[in-house]
């Protein structure tokens, strides 16, 4: 097992909990995909294992993240990068007043062999062949979708482990979305990294994962193999939107909502 989240809890000022009872796993070279709505909890989980709460008064106050067998709860980010965790944050944070290239070195930061860098630049630009030909430019000049190839060849110029993306289609063209899931498959596939992707949109997250979890007010409601969540019939009501009757309805209209998701009870 790669990764375990174990009854994990995490609060912020001591005071607001925002995970309850978290239970997660990744197996290597699996894409795993965490789904809910916005303030289900699925970024704090990503900030639970990359240690990245601490910035925001926020900590794992019980349970524990286990990592190649290793307890690293509530750990310095530094370490967690080191052994092979990278997280690619929402939001497009690139460092705008430095190239494309520039960028994409930062990645290797925390490596040692800065002899591989070279080869690993020429990596990433065969997954982006884009990021190649602005190599020069200032990335804060760049599209979204490029600064999104730009967040994701950053990270894999780290040589993760294990890859955290953070709503990686927000904002995107149907077709740059399809194109940056292509590549997260690839990548996969071709170098095993195993990935844990929070997404929003349901319907792409499900094509290209092995497993996955759905998540609202900060516990785990519902989890399951990539099969099991797109038959399931309440995810492609409520997520997909594919109602099995003709009538569109809302939340608010189903009374018999919550009572059908058992796994609350």
């Amino acid at each position: 097992m790669l990764l375990q989240l174990k009854n994990v809890d995490v609060v912020f000022n001591d005071v607001i909990q925002v995970l309850r009872s978290t239970n997660l796993e990744v197996q290597e070279g699996q894409v795993v995909a965490l789904l809910g709505a916005n303030g289900a909890g699925k970024t704090t989980t990503l900030k639970a294992i990359s240690g990245l709460l601490a910035p925001e008064d926020g900590r794992v106050s019980s349970g524990e993240v286990i990592y190649e067998g290793h307890n690293i709860t509530n750990a310095d980010p530094c370490e967690t990068v080191r052994s092979g965790i990278v997280q690619v944050l929402e939001g497009r944070k690139i460092l705008s007043h430095l190239t494309v290239a520039q960028n994409l070195r930062l990645g290797a930061h925390f490596r040692g062999d800065r002899d591989k860098v070279k080869e690993d630049l020429e990596r990433i630009y065969g997954y982006f062949p884009i990021l190649k030909r602005l190599q020069g430019r200032i990335a804060g000049y760049l599209s979204g979708g490029e600064m999104q190839m730009l967040l994701l060849g950053r990270a894999l110029m780290a040589r993760p482990k294990l890859l955290l993306l953070d709503e990686p289609s927000m904002g995107l063209s149907p077709i740059l979305v399809r194109e940056i899931f292509d590549r997260l498959v690839q990548i996969n596939r071709k170098e095993g990294t195993s990935i844990l992707l929070v997404e929003q949109n349901v319907s792409a997250a499900l094509e290209i994962c092995d497993y996955g979890y759905v998540m609202e007010n900060g516990r785990i409601v519902l989890h399951g193999s990539k099969a099991d969540l797109e038959e399931n019939e309440d995810i492609r009501e409520f997520y997909l939107g594919l109602s099995l009757t003709r009538e569109k309805k809302s939340y608010s209209e189903v009374k018999h909502y919550k009572r059908r998701k058992r796994w609350l009870g």
